[in-house]
């Protein structure tokens, strides 16, 4: 009985359980940068950690931010966003969310046995491009989008590699 109250049990613990401890793993750096013991000082993983999560943040809300104002223009239906930081990574903000969480690794890895947290971004990694996010959207783009293709063909999945100075692909 889909309605009874084993499926209500089980949906809670399927959805909110599962969330819960996909965020307690995913957030193992951030634990331990507040737990561990540190450096009284700032470090030079603290600054690379600062300047990776900030890059990550403006990837992240830049992306959000174009994405918003493409898919408000009707004129845009059935097309491909291809302009700004959607032109380098056809998944800007799921890029900057992973740099957001390798920056906060890298500040944990000032700590005392922060280093060893390295499996929740690594896990964030693999649900953003694995899971929930980048391959999931795309097999749905492959079929809505006839310029997505081509998109595809491009553009890395990822990684920007353009910003980089190497080859987009």
């Amino acid at each position: 009985d889909r309605k009874g109250l084993s499926y209500w049990w089980f949906s809670l613990l399927q959805v909110f359980g599962l969330q819960g401890v996909l965020s307690f793993v995913v957030s193992a750096p951030l634990q331990a940068a507040m737990t561990r013991p540190q450096p009284q000082h700032f470090t030079f993983l603290d600054l690379a950690g600062t300047l990776s999560w900030a890059i990550g943040y403006v990837f992240e809300h830049a992306g959000d931010l174009t994405l918003t104002a493409f898919k408000s223009n009707p004129a845009n239906k059935g097309t491909v966003l291809a302009q700004g930081l959607w032109a380098f990574t056809r998944h800007p903000n799921y890029f900057g969310n992973a740099m957001m969480w390798w920056g906060i690794w890298l500040i944990a890895c000032a700590t005392e046995g922060g280093w060893k947290s390295f499996y929740g971004p690594l896990l964030m990694n693999y649900l953003l491009t694995n899971v929930s996010g980048a391959k999931l959207l795309e097999k749905t783009m492959r079929r809505t989008k006839p310029g997505f293709a081509l998109y595809m063909d491009n553009t890395p999945e990822f990684v920007p590699w353009g910003l980089l100075g190497r080859q987009n692909k």
